[in-house]
């Protein structure tokens, strides 16, 4: 592979504090300090003038479908989503058909990786057997067959006491534990925010609640165990003050938010659009304030998208019918550039961050920095270009998004996986 020399860029790189004008080089698939005289005269030459580099970015809640419901996705498409949204390393979900609850499903699954990804994409096992919730999965041998964490997400374990023993276990495995923070007793029927948009229109609402109540357990049991839980795609701004408490007492729990959830309200869904809905629901524009504001101040750790492929004619039923979940991998930095760095006044190295090195650190992933010798897994993007998202047109093999149609700031140019291109200019390479 020839060396590559990345010129003229803005380099970000908050693993280093790194936020300077300059280039970037690349050796045989690693980041260089620098090249030969010799190797400078040989390398390709990208002109990134205007344009951010920074590490690529890393999503550690993706579902790619694959195996068993692969008309929505599959870990080729969605690797190919992944990489047009400047993603290098994603972490999938275990709901699939069947579950990854067993050695021999994450060995398919990481069969398929290797045939089908242009991307680094790691599997997770399930918390228990068929994500049931009744009896632990073999923890143990999920870890050995190349798990990086266990949720049941999806789905979230309803007892306690099955809960405590997974997070003794995780923890002597050296697993994180992630957790779908739901009380299902609370749920039932319910397909939104409950409130005073729920009431007019007519909708079983969805209390915080169900989501608070969970958060809390698990504070619980992190602090009874000292084991580390991961809270999935907070909505609740209860919930994220109880994480802040929690933190403040040196509790071993991290949470991430999604750009849907810091973007978006429950006022959305007033025209029974499908591709509003999602779990855990839109809730209110006091909520979407709070975790904006637990982004800023670190009670959230950062952003994670839950992309979740849905067919057309899955979405395309009665409100209280069509399944939860919209896609995020391609409209994610355009939609959290907006509400973070131009509305929120954020720093854009601080955003990076939550979408490269505090993602990675969370699931222990060996990514998200520029440091020398590290791999050359890199996000060159326009934060001032504006272009119109058409979800049809995109990589996924599902279009279920409420941006479709939407024009968005800050669009991805180019994508490199140890130092080779695998998306450039709108085409996989």
């Amino acid at each position: 592979m020839p060396a590559l020399w990345i010129q003229n860029a803005r380099v970000i790189d908050p693993a280093s504090k790194r936020d300077s004008l300059g280039d970037l080089f690349i050796a045989n698939g690693k980041i260089a300090a620098s090249l030969s005289a010799a190797d400078k005269k040989r390398a390709k030459k990208i002109d990134a003038k205007g344009l951010i580099a920074c590490p690529g970015l890393v999503d550690i809640h993706v579902h790619f479908r694959e195996p068993g419901q692969m008309h929505k996705e599959t870990i080729e498409t969605g690797s190919r989503a992944a990489a047009a949204g400047g993603f290098t390393s994603v972490v999938c979900m275990p709901n699939t058909a069947p579950v990854a609850d067993s050695a021999g499903t994450i060995q398919l699954i990481k069969d398929s990786i290797t045939r089908t990804s242009c991307i680094r994409v790691y599997p997770t096992g399930c918390i228990t057997v068929g994500m049931k919730g009744q009896t632990l999965a073999p923890i143990g041998s999920l870890k050995r067959a190349g798990v990086v964490a266990i949720t049941d997400d999806g789905d979230c374990v309803q007892s306690n006491e099955l809960m405590r023993r997974a997070v003794e276990y995780a923890k002597m495995f050296d697993l994180p534990i992630m957790d779908h923070c739901q009380d299902h007793s609370m749920t039932v029927g319910a397909v939104m925010n409950e409130g005073i948009m729920s009431t007019r229109l007519g909708l079983k609402g969805w209390p915080h609640a169900a989501e608070d109540i969970i958060v809390s357990r698990n504070v619980i049991l992190a602090t009874y165990t000292g084991a580390h839980i991961h809270m999935q795609h907070i909505s609740s701004k209860n919930s994220v003050e109880i994480l802040r408490r929690a933190k403040a007492r040196g509790v071993s729990v991290t949470a991430e938010a999604t750009p849907h959830h810091i973007a978006l309200t429950d006022e959305t869904l007033a025209t029974y659009d499908t591709n509003f809905k999602m779990n855990p629901p839109l809730r209110t524009e006091d909520d979407r304030i709070a975790i904006i504001e637990g982004l800023r101040d670190g009670t959230l750790d950062c952003l994670a998208t839950d992309h979740a492929p849905h067919t057309d004619y899955e979405k395309d039923k009665e409100f209280d019918f069509a399944p939860n979940g919209i896609l995020g991998l391609e409209t994610a930095l355009a939609v959290s550039l907006d509400v973070l760095v131009r509305q929120s006044k954020f720093k854009l190295p601080y955003v990076i961050d939550l979408f490269t090195r505090k993602a990675a650190k969370i699931v222990n992933l060996p990514a998200g920095n520029l440091a020398e010798g590290a791999a050359a897994d890199i996000c060159l993007f326009d934060p001032e270009e504006k272009w119109t998202y058409d979800a049809k047109a995109g990589f996924s093999k599902s279009s279920n998004s409420p941006w479709h149609g939407k024009t968005l700031t800050g669009r991805v140019k180019t994508t490199f996986v140890e130092g080779r291109i695998v998306f450039e200019n709108g085409k996989i390479k």
